[in-house]
């Protein structure tokens, strides 16, 4: 609980923080249109990627596979778009980050493998067992 409060107030408290810093560089009227070139940049890259994930996904489908990667991607393109709209210049950097295949590759990869971590983890059943001598009389009988 406490970490997604943090999360809630310090995303917005650092995305103030840098939009004062970057006004005061090149200006209101500046920081104000760089922030609406890169959410209208981001969507656009956004959805041609996105497109590219559905036609990759189109393929996996005729070739009898199961287009798991894909449906990431495209969920990762998806909040990346999120990301993009939301005013700010540190959403927009992970926004870009997730738009770009080689970045949102290793994204997934990171967090796919802690599910299987978790996953690998939790099949594993350990114990001991001993035969008693009813079972044994039994066997003979």
């Amino acid at each position: 609980m406490n970490a997604v409060f943090l999360f809630i107030i310090g995303i917005p408290a650092i995305e103030i923080y840098l939009m004062i810093k970057v006004g005061g560089v090149i200006g209101a009227l500046n920081t104000v249109l760089l922030i609406f070139f890169t959410a209208i940049t981001g969507v656009f890259f956004a959805r041609i990627e996105g497109l590219k994930a559905i036609g990759s996904g189109f393929n996996q489908l005729i070739k009898n596979e199961i287009p798991i990667y894909e449906l990431i991607s495209g969920a990762a393109l998806a909040f990346a778009a999120l990301l993009l709209i939301i005013p700010g210049f540190l959403t927009d950097v992970i926004g870009f980050l997730l738009i770009i295949p080689f970045t949102r590759k290793i994204f997934i990869n990171s967090i796919s493998s802690k599910f299987n971590k978790k996953k690998m983890k939790t099949n594993v059943i350990e114990g001991e067992f001993e035969e008693t001598k009813e079972k044994e009389e039994k066997d003979k009988q």
